[in-house]
Order: structure tokens, then sequence, then C-alpha cells
């Protein structure tokens, strides 16, 4: 039996040992605003503690995104605000971990999907952009629709890849394509992930969840403690997320407050071309 709980923003389903979590601002092709990510960190907190009763969580989109990344339209008034107060840049003692940084930051859900005890499977039914795709990639299986649609787009909004995807994207894909993603900004297909491993599988949308779930009932049928520790094993040898969301922090230093940076809100905002200066 299906139990399912709405928030503002999304929705959780406990069917048999599976959650699914869907994102829930289809309007806005999920992009996270600060309440949509303070409730996202809330459930992943809920089913780490529920776990073995919860041994698999699924993370999906409503409507055709799966996520857009951070709010553009809320960074263009936190732009305007600071024009009257310039912020500081990004320094190395500033918080950027879980535990330490308040539940409306977005980057620690990487960590957070990370540091939960179930597998973790990303059904992306769309637009997989900026943090949404970093999100992906911090799940620990990526299943696809026909209809999803990825993109670094970090560098056109004068931003370095963030929310865990600097490290996690390069060792999905490789570093060249890593490389041509992060560096383009362009936006890729879903026959194009399959081909560079950037999801394990394609399905057509209609069948996206029912794929999701079968994956995630083989998985369910396993030992719940011995599946626990494949995934804490199989990135025991990465950087901690912690310290690769610090170099991610640091290195978005440099463009902090410049006429690129506000310029490629601005753009976005008023739906033109942007015009970058270097400066």
């Amino acid at each position: 039996m299906a139990t399912t709980v709405s928030y503002e923003y999304l929705t959780i389903e406990r069917k048999g040992h599976v959650a699914t979590i869907t994102l829930n601002r289809p309007d806005r092709l999920n992009a996270l605003n600060k309440e949509l990510t303070r409730e996202f960190h809330q459930v992943l907190d809920e089913v780490d503690v529920e776990f073995p009763d919860i041994r698999v969580v699924i993370i999906t989109g409503a409507g055709r995104g799966f996520c857009a990344g951070a709010d553009v339209l809320g960074q263009a008034q936190t732009l305007q605000q600071n024009e009257e107060k310039p912020p500081s840049p990004p320094t190395a003692d500033d918080p950027v971990s879980l535990g330490t940084v308040p539940y409306t930051n977005i980057p620690t859900l990487a960590e957070h999907i990370r540091k939960i005890a179930q597998p973790v499977i990303a059904a992306i039914n769309g637009v997989a952009v900026g943090a949404g795709i970093s999100i992906s990639l911090a799940s620990d299986i990526r299943i696809a629709s026909e209809a999803a649609r990825f993109s670094e787009i970090f560098v056109k909004r004068s931003l370095v890849p963030d929310t865990g995807s600097a490290y996690t994207l390069s060792s999905a894909v490789g570093r060249g394509i890593a490389m041509e993603m992060a560096l383009t900004g362009r936006v890729y297909d879903a026959s194009w992930a399959l081909e560079k491993h950037l999801v394990n599988k394609v399905v057509p949308a209609g069948d996206l969840i029912n794929e999701a779930e079968a994956v995630a009932d083989e998985i369910v049928n396993n030992p719940p403690l011995c599946v626990r520790e494949i995934k804490q094993l199989m990135y025991s040898f990465d950087p901690s997320m912690a310290q690769i969301l610090m170099h991610e922090h640091l290195a978005n230093g440099p463009s902090f407050g410049t006429h690129d940076r506000k310029e490629s809100v601005v753009s976005f905002v008023e739906k033109r071309t942007p015009v970058f200066l270097g400066r």
C-alpha cells in the first residue's frame, strides 16, 4: 500500500521499501528556490532515519523538468539587493558542508544524497541542468526518459560547476567530455547521455517510473545492510564531498560580483543574448 505526503514544493510516496521524492514546481521546471531546497533536505533526513524500512530512494520531477537548477529569477532579486551592499567574496573560512550551512543551501544536496544510507535512483524525466544535473550525478543510478535533456549550464551563468559536479561529472563521463560540457554549456539529449555513460539507461517517457521502480525492487530484495555498505564502499576512494564543495566554492571567487556574473542573470531574465566583458 502506498502513502503519499505532500509538501509545498515536493511530494514523497512510500510504497513498500521504496520512497519516491518528486520535485513539484512544474511551472519553473522544478528550479530550486529556498523553500524547495529546504524541503528536499528535510525529506532526505526523513528517509535516512527510516532505513532499513525504506531501502531505496527514487528522485524525479513533476511535469516537463527533472530540475532546472537554481531559480535564476530568485538570483536576479538577490543581485539587485546586493547592489546596495556588495557581498563579501567566497573564502576558505566559509561554511560549505552539510551540517554547517542552512538547509536552504543547494550545493550540499549532493553531499546529503551521498550521505543517506539508501542507494538513490535518479529518474530523469526531463530537463536536468545546472544543479539539476549535479543532483542526478550525486545519485547512484541514473535512468532517463527519452525526453530528458542535460547541461552543465553553469558557465552561461558565469559560474563554475557546483553541487559536486566539478568532480562527479568527470567521474561519470571522463575528463574530456566533462570539459566539453562544462566549458560550452551545451544542451545534450538522452541518447547522447547514454552513449557517454552519463546515464545507465534510456526508456520511453511513459515507462520511466516503472523502470526505476523495477530496479529499486531488485535492490530491495538484497540484504539491506550489505546494500548500504556497497554504497559507502563505492565512494570510499573518492575525495569527500565536503572537499569538492569547498573547491567549487572557492573557484567561483574570481567571477563573484563581476559585470559578467550580473549580466549572465539579467540577460536570462530579459531573454536576450548576454554580452560578456571579462570583468
